[in-house]
């Protein structure tokens, strides 16, 4: 920053070299229809969000390509050249941006590979152009058929995974290119009407020892599955929740954990599904993930959210009261992280009161303090209405064991009876 103002001081940049965006010396000048001239990075990123010239106000086409301003160029590399000894960078020719052309090449040399040497070439290259900008990427997922084609190897090289060290590098290079692509809800649900086997590829990936690619299929397999079709996500073999609650157990990246949360919460909505993922041990390790430390909000309210899906099943209620920590960790974070995480934990602690309330249990719910977040909730101006009625709903299930217990304050003792 120093260095910088040095240079403000000892030279005048010419007022026509500086982006209007970021207010720094352009490196890759490009002109919009509208005359403006902006470096490419900055403009490029305004279009994404904007689509209107930032000086203008005029509208942008979407598929506008911003024609590059060599002559401009030329002018602050030789300027920056004259002015290199009072500190001034030099600025170096911009690689040429990928256009249509390339991509769509590269896609069908993909589609034409007929060795795994000329698939892998194929698959870094058009990893190394989509890398390059969000520009690229966006011309990558409009190319027609470039997705199917990836999911194609992600598929076809994982049922060759096993034997050969090409098939697992090609399905890595393809899962990497695709996470990338941050792909329309549409285009992701037509992906998953057209390769059936694809869930069955991901879960290949989920298992093997590579972190980088399970954290990939991790979050693919989280956008696959919440566009996915209620009758094929009540079939999904039970592989998928092993291989969620493996990612929890063994935390292989934040991403990765949350996409793992997702799937969990956003595939056990049928009782089945549930079953399969209490059978996978899900409970003890997200009791576990709330018990062992710190977590961030939304990783907290996923937890809480999967615990709420569980105990809609008697399995679910069981696996969390046997645990020696479950139902004090619930309370626990009542009132404590969100609204969110405080209305997924009282509707566990309700599901548990409602249906596995043995006299052991009710007890211990007034033990760790659950029983006092409950009344506090009851009362609670933190909390929406529907939360509080369900804290007081609770609370009245066990009345006559909670209401004079030992373990509640006098002051909790007091609101008890207005719950």
């Amino acid at each position: 920053m120093e260095e910088q103002q040095q240079v403000e001081v000892e030279v005048e940049v010419p007022s026509y070299f500086v982006c209007p965006i970021s207010l720094q010396i352009m490196r890759d000048p490009v002109t919009l229809p509208t005359g403006i001239t902006y470096d490419r990075d900055g403009i490029e990123r305004w279009l994404l969000t904007a689509g209107t010239c930032p000086l203008t106000k005029q509208p942008v086409p979407p598929d506008c390509d911003p024609t590059p301003n060599h002559t401009l160029r030329r002018l602050i590399q030789s300027w920056c050249a004259l002015h290199a000894d009072h500190g001034v960078d030099l600025v170096p020719t911009p690689k040429p941006p990928a256009d249509r052309a390339r991509v769509a090449d590269l896609v069908s040399r993909l589609r034409a590979a007929t060795s795994s040497a000329a698939l892998l070439d194929a698959l870094r290259e058009l990893r190394d152009v989509a890398a390059e900008s969000e520009r690229n990427r966006k011309l990558l997922a409009a190319v027609p058929g470039a997705v199917d084609v990836l999911a194609a190897v992600v598929v076809g090289s994982c049922r060759d995974a096993k034997s050969s060290g090409h098939a697992k590098a090609a399905c890595d290079e393809a899962l990497e290119i695709v996470c990338s692509l941050e792909l329309s809800e549409r285009c992701l649900a037509r992906l998953v009407e057209r390769n059936e086997e694809l869930v069955d590829a991901l879960v290949a990936t989920l298992q093997r020892t590579n972190t980088t690619s399970r954290a990939h299929a991790a979050l693919l397999l989280e956008a696959v599955t919440a566009v996915m079709p209620s009758n094929r996500l009540v079939s999904l073999p039970e592989e998928v929740f092993g291989e969620a609650v493996q990612l929890l157990r063994d935390r292989v990246s934040s991403p990765a954990t949350r996409a793992a949360l997702h799937v969990l919460v956003g595939t056990t909505s049928w009782g089945r599904n549930r079953v399969k993922a209490v059978d996978a041990g899900a409970v003890a390790v997200l009791v576990d993930m709330l018990l062992d430390g710190p977590v961030e909000r939304r990783g907290c309210e996923l937890a809480l959210a999967a615990l709420d899906r569980m105990c809609g099943c008697a399995e679910g209620r069981a696996a969390l009261v046997s645990h020696g920590a479950g139902v004090a960790v619930v309370g626990r974070k009542v009132l404590r992280v969100s609204e969110v995480a405080s209305e997924k934990a009282v509707r566990v602690l309700r599901s548990v009161a409602r249906h596995a309330a043995t006299a052991a249990v009710v007890q211990e719910m007034a033990q760790t303090g659950a029983v006092e977040k409950l009344c506090v909730v009851a009362q609670s101006e933190q909390c929406g209405e529907r939360t509080r009625e369900r804290a007081r709903e609770t609370l009245r299930l066990h009345a006559r064991a909670w209401r004079n217990s030992p373990c509640l304050q006098p002051h909790l003792q007091a609101l008890y009876p207005s719950c």
